[in-house]
């Protein structure tokens, strides 16, 4: 029997709590935050489940993954079939035949890929150099004027021209009328929120829970007392940023109770215009299919956010110069042989939900050995 310490009640924190209560051991979670579920955490207001930190889709093609997240809540059939907004113009989000339809008219799949085809020549040969030049070689100048520049720079902060080609790889693009946003086999939202799929983790004899606890105030003294610590936090601020900081983007949410059935008819609608400061607006009921209160709805605007030491990072920026730090900080970690480092802040990655469930389960694997 181990005694563990689980920095995190997210995700990945839970599930390695869940596994390792299951097989024995005592297991204590500490959460800084004043409740559990990390940023998956959902809370009812109005008969609504909120997305406490913005919207949260399950999809997976790993049925080991879909199955294992079944046992703790029953998913119900939700598609991400999010719009855009782009200066009161409405555009399906994956772009698909309803999109190129609105843009330039056409009806047929050849007739949408002419099109693009014929937009995507204007950079010639070049191979592109930045975001701005990646995006239109891969879906031309309309589609990206319109729905992906001015929403890339607010999410990014920086103009697409300075921002790296790499950031987009590819992008969701249907030469089919299908709106769902995902390629993956299964998908849903867990009916009921999915705060009860981490309090089903952690109901256990052998697991204690403590929240508005933050590790650093006694960190020496909490790798001291416990014989192994599985730690969800920043890894730059575990080891005291000794080897610089790595680069984080931030959110900012703006929630508001509404007197109205319906507001905008969708669960989520990218504002994809500079000039809106916003980059989504997200109505919770709709992700339960309009269930909640007659006449009352949640809706939360969502802000990209540069930032700096204290603020709430959400997701790393994984460029070159940030890899190359987090793999020197991955090698520091050798020194502390007692930590385990996971999800997306202590392995710097930019993982979903399903991600995070296989990259616990496999620390679970290392460190367990069944």
């Amino acid at each position: 029997m181990t005694n563990y310490l689980v920095v995190g009640s997210g995700l990945f924190g839970a599930t390695f709590a869940y596994e390792a209560a299951k097989r024995g051991n005592h297991v204590k979670v500490i959460e800084k935050r004043d409740h559990i579920a990390g940023n998956i955490y959902t809370k009812e207001v109005d008969g609504i489940q909120v997305h406490q930190y913005g919207a949260h889709i399950f999809h997976t093609s790993n049925k080991e993954i879909w199955e294992y997240i079944n046992q703790f809540a029953e998913f119900n059939r939700y598609t991400n079939s999010p719009v855009a907004n782009y200066k009161g113009e409405i555009y399906n989000l994956p772009f698909n035949m309803n999109t190129f339809n609105k843009l330039w008219g056409v009806a047929t799949p050849a007739e949408a890929a002419a099109k693009i085809a014929e937009q995507r020549k204007v950079l010639g040969d070049k191979t592109p150099e930045n975001l701005e030049e990646q995006a239109i070689s891969l879906i031309g100048t309309d589609i990206y004027k319109k729905l992906i520049k001015g929403y890339t720079e607010k999410q990014w902060g920086q103009k697409a021209t300075e921002l790296p080609a790499f950031i987009i790889r590819r992008l969701p693009v249907r030469l089919t009328y299908d709106n769902n946003y995902f390629n993956d086999t299964y998908q849903g939202i867990p009916i009921g929120g999915y705060t009860q799929i981490i309090e089903k983790m952690l109901d256990s004899d052998l697991i204690d829970v403590e929240t508005g606890v933050d590790f650093f105030n006694k960190k020496q003294e909490y790798i001291d007392q416990y014989d192994k610590v599985i730690f969800t936090g920043m890894i730059d601020q575990f080891f005291n940023y000794q080897l610089g900081e790595l680069e984080y983007r931030s959110l900012r949410f703006e929630t508001e109770e509404m007197d109205i059935d319906n507001y905008q008819g969708n669960a989520v609608v990218n504002y994809t215009d500079a000039e809106t400061p916003y980059t989504r607006v997200i109505e919770h009921k709709h992700f339960e299919f309009g269930k909640g209160d007659k006449n009352k709805t949640i809706v939360t605007k969502e802000y990209p956010a540069n930032w700096s030491r204290g603020d709430e990072p959400y997701y790393p920026i994984n460029n070159d110069k940030n890899n190359r730090l987090y793999k020197a900080y991955r090698d520091l970690s050798s020194t502390e042989p007692k930590v385990v480092f996971g999800g997306r802040l202590g392995q710097y990655r930019y993982y979903d939900m399903h991600q995070v469930i296989h990259a616990a389960l496999q620390v679970v694997k290392d460190e367990l050995k069944d």
